[in-house]
């Protein structure tokens, strides 16, 4: 299984350089700081008047341990890569080179430049034409559909004219003028002038030929007057060039509908630094477009290339997740790739719905003891975190029972990594187990009161205990009875708890209904009062001043009481949110 933690060793080194240890030191103390790593980078490259064959062991070993690291944590920074391979070939050949651009492409294989880049280093170091050729062919697989993928299309052909085969640059350039791209009017001219000066059968793909070759002569066959064959030669390169126009207009067609979506892309590429709202307001956008398009190939490249530029907003990563499950066949392994390339490396940790997300597959696929682990990394990098303690729990309830369940919260709780806000929340959720899984309402509430005077602070559990009280059943019958425990919660809550007095107010405000809806012959008049001590002017609400005089001056209170309901309208907000973010068990 991936790791998912942030930390990348780094040697303590032997430099003797005071610049290159503060730096090295700045780093380790900092590892997510982008800067740290260039500074670092920077340095070490300098170092003994610059990195090369007469290098020194510990140079040579620091730099290779320094991108090593750095590229395992931002394995999308195609030019690190080539800075790398630069860097190896300069120390030990094309050999160690073609190490880094390969392990390069496999982190980032859809980067048009890192392609191109390798692509030239083969050129320049391979004698075998063959296997040049093929790289080339390969890396036309991965990116040659790129909007942007002139810069490898102009290579390749390069290529072919360095070793004067003009027969594969008339293929590669009839593949090309069939791609929807920035520059396709050039290589459709390029395609047009060359073809004048070659063999009609190199014109288009040997099927295409064939295809119009075998029309023509059926055509003859019905004929009196036969063609002679500098005619057929003709009339076979109007055929195609009339194809070929067609096909033209349809990619200039496609290249206009997709040209605005590509203008408003200004940064391609990786990086660290938050990508502008417009930007992803554009990616959204522009996969809404390919998606209703419907070509499998080109939804899916545009996923890979969009997460480049968008690594660390999972909500790509949960797109792309949902879209690929909604497409036929078995796409398990792509998607469980997708989830462990957004877990182990980019999606923050602190935003740990996608890992959780990606647990849940796991379940799903019958790998009970992958999801704990999944789970279990989460907590080593974010102890008592309540979002994913809730749904390691529900794992738990899922697979082997409440029983199980209910310990997973008893060890969250007692474990010493969960602040007493969270506690009261977890117990919030252990009583709601009890009464919705396990059917056992006097546990529950049995489970609420004993923990009441502990957790006066948390909102979420005296949120969740009145919402218990109100929510169980009840009759014509019982209803008295039952008002009696919401009467208790609500006057606890107004009178026991150190909740913010807006959370304290919407809440009374759910009481309030519940006595509208519910509420016995006397109801009315209890709502009444409340809606004078809950709703009134600071000077009815007898309880609020209350609580601020309780430990304060009669100037500290006087200036609390000063304090308006809209100032305080975002402490109720964040209360609020909280209540709605943390899902109950499922």
């Amino acid at each position: 299984m991936a790791s998912y933690s942030n930390a990348y060793s780094l040697s303590t080194g032997s430099i003797a350089d005071p610049e290159w240890n503060r730096l090295h030191s700045l780093l380790e103390q900092d590892m997510d700081n982008f800067e740290n790593w260039e500074s670092l980078i920077r340095a070490t490259e300098a170092l003994e008047g610059g990195i090369g064959r007469s290098s020194s062991s510990e140079t040579v070993e620091q730099i290779r341990i320094l991108f090593d690291a750095f590229l395992r944590k931002f394995p999308l920074l195609f030019g690190y890569w080539k800075r790398y391979a630069d860097i190896e070939f300069s120390i030990a050949g094309s050999d160690a080179a073609e190490i880094i651009y390969l392990h390069g492409i496999a982190g980032i294989p859809n980067s048009v430049d890192l392609w191109t880049g390798y692509c030239s280093f083969k050129m320049d170091t391979c004698p075998d034409e063959d296997e040049v050729r093929d790289l080339f062919d390969t890396a036309a697989e991965f990116v040659g559909n790129d909007f942007l993928s002139h810069t490898l299309w102009d290579k390749y052909i390069e290529f072919e004219e360095r070793f004067e085969r003009p027969d594969m640059v008339m293929q590669v350039l009839e593949r090309v003028t069939r791609i929807p791209m920035h520059q396709y009017a050039r290589y459709f001219e390029r395609y047009t002038q060359l073809g004048a000066t070659r063999p009609v059968e190199e014109l288009t793909s040997q099927e295409e030929f064939d295809r119009v070759s075998s029309s023509l002569k059926m055509e003859q066959a019905q004929k009196a007057e036969k063609m002679s064959a500098a005619e057929i030669d003709r009339e076979l390169r109007i055929r195609i060039h009339k194809l070929h126009v067609t096909r033209f207009t349809e990619v200039q067609q496609q290249t206009m509908r997709r040209w605005p979506f590509e203008a408003e892309i200004k940064r391609p590429y990786f990086h660290v630094k938050p990508l502008d709202e417009t930007e992803l307001i554009n990616w959204r956008k522009y996969l809404d477009f390919e998606e209703i398009e419907g070509d499998f190939n080109r939804i899916r490249f545009l996923y890979e290339k969009c997460l480049v530029a968008t690594a660390f907003y999972d909500e790509f990563w949960f797109r792309y997740v949902r879209w690929l499950s909604g497409q036929d066949g078995d796409h398990t392994e792509d998607i469980r790739n997708i989830y462990r390339r957004g877990s182990g490396i980019f999606v923050p940790i602190g935003r740990p719905a996608f890992r959780i997300a990606y647990a849940h597959f796991e379940e799903a696929e019958g790998d009970y003891d992958l999801a704990r682990d999944i789970f279990q990394s989460i907590l080593t990098e974010l102890p008592g975190n309540i979002e994913t303690i809730i749904a390691r729990a529900s794992l738990e309830r899922r697979v082997a029972g409440v029983s199980s369940a209910i310990e997973v919260y008893t060890m969250a709780i007692e474990s010493g990594s969960c602040d007493v806000y969270t506690r009261g929340a977890l117990i919030a959720e252990w009583a709601r187990l009890l009464w919705t899984v396990k059917g056992s309402p006097d546990d529950a509430r049995a489970l609420f009161e004993k923990y009441a005077d502990h957790y006066l602070d948390s909102r979420y559990f005296w949120i969740n205990f009145l919402q218990f009280e109100i929510g169980l059943p009840s009759s014509l019958e019982t209803e008295a009875e039952r008002y009696k425990y919401i009467s208790k919660v609500h006057n606890d809550i107004r009178t026991k708890t150190r909740l913010p007095p807006l959370v304290i107010k919407d809440l009374s405000h759910t009481y309030m209904v519940y006595l509208l809806e519910r509420g016995g012959p006397g109801a009315i008049k209890e709502y009444s009062e409340l809606d004078v001590e809950v709703n009134g002017p600071f000077s009815m609400q007898r309880e609020h001043k209350r609580k601020l005089s309780e430990d304060g001056s009669e100037e500290t209170t006087n200036k609390r009481l000063k304090k308006t309901n809209g100032q305080q309208v975002e402490e109720l907000e964040e209360s609020r949110h909280f209540a709605m973010d943390i899902p109950a068990a499922d």
